[in-house]
């Protein structure tokens, strides 16, 4: 569905950009914060790195207060969603004035009620008898809403993650090997733990990576899941992006 400049919603499920559509979500909507309630949030490994920093808590404990990691059969990358609380089903991060991460808040909160088609187009994902802020008289064009939703970098780390499971589809990679899977699950959503891993195991002797590269992962957690994206192609699909040193010679 989507909105017309009017309070009136029509049927169409692709939106270009340029599309202007009706919209406001504020205290004074009074469905405010109904949507963050029942609801199924997934969270992407770029959603993670934001939330966990903004906390000021580590992967691990994140993933273990806040998260269910769902696994997907013969599928490495298991779905991670945000637990809901157990009495209200609502956010755990929901308050009564609104959301307490709101500058980290997740890639659907900030596209809500907007979703993304295959072929780049929008779509509405509600309708205004559901969502009361569609009935608002705030009229929106779709890319500078995005843009006021700093949507950019959550976009940037979707493209890197699409990649990579559209190559394990095409490859038809069903690996059932659980030490593998856990460090899929390790690279892609405990950077902490992962960056430990690169640091204080065997990793940097084996492979031969760029001097200044290792400098910059080892304080930005932005690079590190970039970083983590290029060593499950290197190790899943032989992708040169990383070279195994050679062994010293022995006489």
């Amino acid at each position: 569905m989507t909105f017309k400049t009017s309070n009136t919603n029509n049927k169409k499920s692709r939106l270009e950009s340029t599309h202007p559509f009706q919209f406001n979500c504020s205290l004074g909507v009074s469905c405010f914060t109904k949507c963050c309630q029942d609801i199924n949030i997934v969270l992407t490994p770029y959603d993670v790195l934001r939330i966990k920093n903004g906390l000021a808590i580590s992967s691990d404990e994140f993933l273990d207060r806040y998260t269910l990691i769902i696994p997907k059969e013969n599928l490495l990358i298991p779905i991670v969603v945000l637990h809901m609380n157990e009495t209200d089903k609502k956010c755990p991060f929901v308050t009564d004035t609104g959301c307490s991460i709101y500058s980290d808040r997740p890639w659907p909160c900030r596209m809500y009620p907007l979703d993304m088609n295959n072929d780049g187009t929008y779509r509405l994902i509600t309708n205004d008898s559901h969502c009361l802020g569609l009935k608002e008289e705030s009229t929106k064009i779709i890319s500078s809403w995005l843009e006021g939703q700093e949507i950019d970098p959550y976009e940037e780390m979707n493209e890197y993650l699409s990649s990579l499971t559209i190559q394990l589809q095409s490859n038809k990679l069903g690996i059932n090997n659980p030490k593998i899977q856990q460090m899929v699950i390790m690279a892609l959503y405990n950077l902490d733990k992962f960056r430990e891993f690169v640091f204080t195991s065997t990793f940097l002797d084996r492979l031969d990576v760029d001097p200044e590269r290792i400098e910059i992962i080892k304080r930005d957690d932005y690079e590190l899941l970039v970083f983590a994206f290029d060593w499950l192609k290197f190790g899943l699909f032989g992708k040169k992006v990383f070279w195994v040193k050679e062994k010293p010679k022995t006489e």
